[in-house]
């Protein structure tokens, strides 16, 4: 049927002819206008003009981590307590221990500030409640952590360095690659008795209070319960964990900002239970996942049943990281509706482009992704992936099968990948992975081709591989 052209019959008018319109609007064209709508809707935090110098409040680039931690706090109650503003951070360097931001305070870092943070573990030993790998804790205080806050914001073009290394942080993962020694602090006992916590549903007020000794690494940037948030301009560098970790945010908006950090779990950005998020103009380069969407790991993640919703990742750049844009793996609260567009990823030590990690320990219902117009050069392993079976050997009690729906990539080319659509369902439930759309997409340098098992309605529509066009699998 030629598609360009209606012909429509009315009493006594004979033949009318009406024309559709040649650049009718695409699902993928709808699915981006609201993407818009949304990020229109979010509400980008304003502040009051008046400027609290930390100088003034007893900051020093010669003062130890101490000193510049209480001039700086001291800084940010003024600030927050008449009324708010900006906290200004001057050119140079200044040591500091953990930072607690207030309602309506802008952290602004001047074009060559540094934060440099204390590598004195003892500094974080006043804990806080967060999650630690999507598990509800009190641990270590985050470098920076905010709480229950209204209009906060880190701005400006300085460096916000954790110094996490092999020899400060890092080697707590346990791994001899990041400097680990037999007797030296190491998570593992922690972290085991933390997801044993969770298999139980041990009530958080029942759970130990985690301490140094107990290895959990902090989160450079940890914002929590809150709205109204802005990161903007800032490099992240050197976390000892995971780098910028938004947790139960609505309306979050981070703009142009630099992540760096090789180290274990070094994810770049991970909104967990977060609302109407904007990620654009950044640039992203890590030991792990560069932005790492979540929603809590297991019995915490079902029980709090806060899914992410609405986040739209635009005009980015990632070089080296596990995933470019990844749903998972602590995804037990669900997720709905994702937005990637006009984004550039290249490194051989990128692994995947876009990845969706569960498995049914974890669950999670997944649906509403759109990709488009995005640039790959090299990445290891393959430009989609959707995986089910996600770290099988996990111990949990119960099953919950995961649900994948609704994913759909186009215009998105490819110089050099293992395969270029890889799918690893649940065998004993194909429909649990469902309506995957690959549209225009030309993945070359590919070695082994697509890998797909267990999955219902998987659609390829001018996928070339190679330089071969590609028929949608029979399943």
């Amino acid at each position: 049927m030629n598609h360009s052209r209606l012909f429509l019959f009315a009493a006594g008018a004979g033949l009318i002819t009406a024309c559709a319109p040649q650049n009718a609007k695409t699902a993928m064209d709808e699915a981006f206008a609201e993407a818009q709508r949304m990020a229109d809707s979010i509400t980008v935090p304003t502040f009051c003009a008046d400027t609290f110098n930390i100088t003034s409040f007893g900051a020093s680039t010669t003062a130890d981590a101490n000193t510049n931690k209480a001039a700086i706090c001291a800084a940010i109650d003024s600030c927050s307590t008449t009324g708010g503003g900006v906290v200004l951070i001057p050119n140079g360097a200044w040591t500091t221990g953990p930072l607690t931001l207030k309602s309506n305070v802008n952290l602004h870092l001047a074009d060559s500030a540094s934060l440099l943070f204390s590598t004195n573990y003892a500094d974080y030993a006043e804990t806080v409640v967060t999650r630690w790998e999507g598990l509800d804790c009190q641990n270590l205080h985050p470098l920076i952590y905010a709480d229950s806050t209204v209009n906060v914001a880190i701005t400006g073009k300085g460096v916000i360095d954790g110094q996490g290394s092999n020899d400060n942080w890092w080697f707590m993962k346990g791994k001899k690659a990041y400097g680990y020694e037999e007797g030296k602090l190491n998570q593992k006992p922690a972290r085991d008795m933390l997801l044993a916590y969770d298999r139980n549903n041990t009530p958080l007020g029942d759970r130990k209070v985690f301490g140094v000794e107990d290895a959990l690494r902090p989160q450079l940037v940890n914002i929590c319960n809150s709205r109204n948030v802005l990161i903007e301009g800032v490099t992240l560098k050197n976390s000892p964990f995971w780098t910028l970790h938004p947790l139960n945010i609505t309306d979050l908006t981070v703009r142009g900002v630099r992540f760096d950090n090789y180290g274990p779990n070094g994810d770049g950005c991970d909104p967990e239970g977060c609302k109407n998020v904007l990620i654009e103009d950044c640039f992203f380069n890590t030991g792990d996942d560069c932005i790492a969407i979540k929603s809590g790991r297991n019995n915490d993640g079902r029980r709090s049943a806060r899914p992410t919703e609405n986040v739209y990742v635009r005009n980015c750049e990632m070089a080296n990281g596990h995933g470019g844009v990844v749903l998972g793996s602590e995804i037990s609260g669900g997720f709905k509706n994702l937005w990637v567009e006009n984004c550039k990823m290249d490194s051989p030590e990128l692994d995947r482009v876009i990845r969706i990690k569960t498995s049914d320990c974890r669950g999670g219902v997944i649906e509403n992704v759109w990709v488009r117009n995005v640039t790959v050069g090299k990445c290891d392993e393959c430009v989609l992936k959707i995986n089910l079976l996600y770290e099988p050997e996990e111990n949990c009690d119960h099953i919950y099968p995961p649900i994948v729906r609704n994913v759909n990539l186009k215009n998105v080319t490819s110089s050099s990948s293992k395969y270029g659509v890889f799918i690893d369902g649940l065998a004993s439930s194909p429909t649990n992975v469902e309506n995957i759309n690959v549209e225009d997409c030309h993945f070359n340098g590919v070695e082994k081709g697509n890998k797909i098992s267990a999955a219902t309605n998987v659609n390829f529509t001018g996928l070339f591989i190679n330089g071969e066009e590609i028929a949608s699998p029979e399943l």
